[in-house]
């Protein structure tokens, strides 16, 4: 069996270019979706960029305030759990 030829696209004036529909489905870029663009070797490699920026977790420990003595592992998963069924039992 023949393997089909590649997608072809063009750079606009504007330097944009268009991606295949077949290859934005497959890889759940809907429009706004922010790529990292890499220069390669190869030629341009094209990543969705992360939703948030890399952080480190003692930089995020304690962001939001707790008055109180400490919560154990499982009363913050039941506390976890609790929410999720109101939330979908509110649906």
């Amino acid at each position: 069996m023949a393997q089909a030829d590649p997608p072809i696209t063009t750079v606009s004036t504007k330097g944009q270019v268009i991606l295949p529909k077949a290859i934005r489905r497959r890889r759940d870029w809907d429009a706004g979706t922010r790529l990292i663009v890499e220069d390669t070797p190869e030629g341009v490699l094209l990543k969705a960029a992360p939703a948030f920026a890399p952080s480190r977790s003692d930089a995020v420990f304690g962001m939001l305030p707790h008055t109180g003595a400490p919560v154990s592992l499982e009363e913050m998963e039941a506390g976890v759990l609790a929410e999720a069924r109101r939330h979908h039992d509110r649906d």
